[in-house]
């Protein structure tokens, strides 16, 4: 495979921009201007997957509507014919390998969503650390541009352990795996509404079921979770409500 120099200027500079010692979120925004020079790209988005809530999370976007995007993350994410085939699949791979686009061309998600940013040729890379996907990768083309080959698919793939790494290191140093012990946030800490969210969790209620109690939006629920996540320091509901309870006991 020939790579001219631009490209591997363009690599190390992704490379260099996936090894900072940034926030999660960070590192991926940081990361996403570089990638779509380096595969003349007009797309990206970047998400983490919630095994507890089975969506994805920590939205990171370049060059998309947010308004759209909340769609995405309240509607059309459950309904989704690509995503759950690319993001089973360990290595970067194009939509066309799961659907071919004369039929995704066809779909209501096509049409309703990814059209309406401009999406049309796509290619995804999903980080893991063991079991659990961790971040992920999504970049697309316009109309106009061709569909990514297989040099843009191997270059990829060639970030995809630096990406996976940068992703791991990230959220071992943001806080205690599940299972182990962390801080949790001081007497006060907690705002009024973080509160209540987080009194629904602790009753079983799921992110959706949260937003009609309290009369908000999923992307707000979302938002508070995050939020306590980060100040209990963990990474799951499970471990969220675990670590609560010990914080109520103390306090």
């Amino acid at each position: 495979m020939y790579v001219s120099g631009r490209k591997l200027r363009q690599m190390q500079q992704v490379i260099g921009q996936l090894t900072c010692s940034l926030e999660s979120g960070e590192v991926r925004q940081r990361a996403a201007t570089g990638l779509l020079d380096l595969f003349e790209a007009d797309y990206f988005a970047s998400y983490v997957w919630d095994p507890d809530n089975e969506c994805f999370d920590g939205r990171v976007t370049l060059n998309m509507d947010p308004d759209n995007l909340s769609r995405y993350e309240a509607y059309f994410q459950y309904h989704d014919p690509i995503t759950p085939a690319l993001q089973r699949a360990r290595k970067a791979t194009p939509v066309r390998a799961v659907m071919p686009q004369r039929a995704l061309i066809r779909t209501e998600f096509f049409n309703d969503f990814l059209y309406c940013d401009g999406l049309y040729f796509g290619m995804n890379l999903y980080a893991y650390d063991g079991a659990v996907n961790i971040g992920d990768l999504r970049i697309w083309r316009a109309r106009h541009r061709p569909d990514f080959d297989d040099t843009d698919l191997a270059l990829l793939d060639y970030l995809g352990p630096i990406f996976t790494n940068a992703m791991r290191n990230v959220h071992r140093r943001s806080g205690p795996r599940p299972g182990e012990e962390g801080a949790a946030p001081e007497p006060g800490g907690l705002t009024a509404r973080e509160a209540e969210v987080l009194c629904h969790i602790r009753d079983g209620l799921p992110d959706k079921a949260v937003a009609r109690a309290l009369g908000i939006s999923f992307a707000t629920v979302r938002t508070h979770v995050n939020s306590l996540f980060a100040k209990f320091g963990v990474h799951n509901r499970t471990e969220l409500v675990r670590r609560a309870l010990n914080w109520a006991d103390k306090h």
